[in-house]
């Protein structure tokens, strides 16, 4: 622990300067290996904590520390000890009373941008509400602060832009990367959330205005998987943008300059994940999000064997959608090896979750990959994917190219392949119609999904399990309400970022419908690398991942016709993640926190963020 008369010594010599007095600050202590700072995580929520800035934060600097600021629920005593007199109301608030008002504000606004909005603003001025709130109301403000408001707030992000959330770094900075990730106050960084933009969701190129992305997942990486916000870094990679409304917008906050692409990125990239690891070390996460296709892949192939890197687009659409997949098949019986897929999309999404399947199916049946693979069709904009074609396909979808005659369209390809389950990651709005049984319309936001809530209850009349990637209202069909949300169906429709479920049996018996998305797997899948210290992340972590979610799923939970677990209980649900993906990091030899924690579950719990408020000194 640093005393205050060190702290002081260090100013008054100017002991190596700001940034590492900055570093003397950050008071730590090991826990099971993991460090840790005190008066963020669950183990130490009834310490009391100094709030120190560059000082002890005091007056009015103190109200406008987001994370040391408590509003009206400053004690009394707090007030005296920190000159907090006359600068706030008389009145005393808890944090559940400040938290109720909250929700009640919130539920005022009737356009979800505005929402959006003041939960921001609330995240700006006051950290630890926003994750209390955040937590405590996730399944209603979940779509609040990610998909599908966020990708609205991209679209508008230079107009309601107000401060920065994180690390901007363009072109301009070519050559100063390592300069400009210290200008970051924050020194111990464990997750990064990068986007270049070019793909945000389904919308598209959205530039430098792709920064609610990584800011939207950071939050759920903390607020669901219990990461401290203080180690979280958002990340936009400037290289211009090819949306020509954006270019001609005078509000852009970007380059106003088409996208640079071939050696110019390359060479940005590679400085940039060069700078990450000489800032941050070997066991920084660094997570890409919303990357084109081109990019993506190359990226993720390219940095996999030597930096510990994770595409949520790729992995963690692949390792929620096959989590479901086991869990239906457990209501509905059979084994996942007598289904045969077809997939319409072959971009990120639809090859990842591809590929995610038929490593399970590898491992279910010891059968080769190349063998497994076989029982996945894909169809993309020119038809389906076949072996004719295959000189003029990209590299990503080569492995999909099988035997069969040319296919055009997609009913033509249902009606060819018989499959049973059919997974839509298009990005392309109503591309499913009523002829497909099985629907998983993943792409986001809402207008981009393949097909509606609505259209899929009517044309199966009711039988589908539908699942998506952003929530639907409910429907009223043959005057039964279903309730979707992010669906998955059965026959099995899933989408890109969420599921949402309904199942309806052989037997006439309807099950009901519960969200489910991405935020299932990747903030305990993350947790789960940073706790084990990981330094890569392999293909048997996410079938872990994806087996620790379904196995979530209890008898009690099939028997309210559920294949997914309550969201209410997330944090329970990550922590168990976690555990399996820190387990399976050991047994590869790839975890550095030695020794193993004895009960990774508990592990995982104490080391999670708390939002309680802490007591000052």
């Amino acid at each position: 622990m640093i005393s205050r008369q060190t702290f002081l010594r260090a100013v008054v010599l100017g002991w190596g300067g700001e940034r590492k007095v900055w570093a003397l600050l950050e008071r730590r202590t090991m826990m099971n290996g993991v460090e840790k700072t005190n008066g963020e995580d669950l183990a130490t929520e009834e310490q009391l904590i100094t709030p120190w800035t560059v000082s002890v934060a005091s007056g009015y600097t103190l109200l406008r520390d987001p994370r040391h600021n408590k509003g009206l629920a400053f004690t009394e005593y707090e007030r005296d000890a920190h000159y907090l007199r006359g600068l706030l109301p008389p009145a005393l608030m808890t944090q559940e009373l400040q938290e109720k008002k909250l929700m009640h504000n919130l539920r005022q606004y009737e356009v979800p941008l505005q929402r959006y909005m003041a939960m921001m603003d609330l995240q700006e001025r006051n950290e630890r509400l926003f994750y209390k709130l955040l937590i405590d109301n996730v399944e209603e403000l979940l779509p609040v602060v990610y998909t599908p408001t966020v990708g609205e707030a991209c679209q508008k992000y230079g107009s309601i832009f107000r401060r920065p959330q994180g690390l901007y770094i363009s072109l301009k900075e070519k050559g100063k990367i390592l300069e400009v990730l210290k200008n970051w106050p924050e020194r111990n960084i464990q997750v990064i959330v990068v986007t270049d933009g070019e793909r945000i969701l389904g919308l598209g190129d959205l530039g430098c205005q792709g920064m609610g992305i990584p800011v939207g997942k950071l939050s759920l990486y903390t607020a669901l998987g219990g990461l401290r916000p203080s180690a979280c870094l958002p990340v936009t990679i400037d290289v211009g943008t090819n949306n020509e409304k954006l270019l001609n917008d005078e509000f852009y906050i970007g380059l106003r300059q088409r996208r640079a692409t071939g050696q110019e990125y390359a060479e940005l990239l590679e400085e940039f994940m060069t700078a990450v690891k000489k800032n941050y070390g070997e066991k920084v996460l660094v997570q890409f999000e919303d990357f084109a296709n081109h990019n993506a892949f190359d990226l993720l192939e390219k940095y996999s064997p030597t930096h510990l890197v994770f595409n949520d687009d790729i992995q963690g659409t692949a390792s929620v959608v096959l989590a479901g997949l086991l869990a239906a098949l457990k209501l509905v019986g059979g084994a996942l090896a007598d289904h045969k897929f077809l997939f319409l999309g072959a971009g990120e999404a639809g090859t990842g979750i591809a590929e995610l399947i038929a490593l399970e199916l590898s491992k279910q049946t010891k059968a080769p990959l190349e063998e497994t693979r076989k029982k996945i069709w894909l169809v993309d904009s020119k038809g389906l994917i076949v072996s004719s074609r295959k000189e003029s396909l990209q590299h990503f979808k080569k492995p999909w190219a099988h035997d069969h005659e040319p296919v055009k369209g997609l009913l033509d390809a249902v009606k060819a392949i018989k499959p049973t389950v059919l997974i839509g990651s298009s990005g392309v709005g109503k591309t499913f119609t009523k002829e497909k049984p099985l629907i998983l319309a993943l792409s986001n936001p809402t207008s981009q999904s393949e097909c509606t809530a609505e259209e899929a209850y009517t044309w199966s009349k009711g039988r589908a399990i539908f699942a998506s990637g952003s929530p639907f209202d409910p429907v009223e069909y043959n005057s039964e309400v279903f309730v979707p949300g992010q669906v998955l169906t059965l026959p099995i429709v899933t989408g890109n970022h969420s599921l949402y479920q309904k199942f309806t049996i052989n037997s006439g018996l309807h099950l009901q419908i519960i969200q489910a998305n991405n935020a299932y797997i990747f903030p305990g899948f993350g947790l789960g690398l940073i706790m084990s210290g990981a330094i890569r992340v392999q293909d048997d972590m996410l079938l872990a991942a994806s087996e620790a979610l379904a196995a979530q799923v209890k008898q009690e939970i099939f028997d309210k016709g559920l294949i997914f677990p309550p969201f209410s209980n997330i944090r329970n649900i990550s922590a168990n993640i976690a555990a399996k993906v820190a387990a399976k990091a050991y047994e590869l030899g790839l975890a550095s926190r030695l020794p193993r924690p004895k009960d990774l579950v508990k592990h995982a719990e104490s080391c999670m963020y708390s939002p309680v408020y802490r007591s000052y000194r």
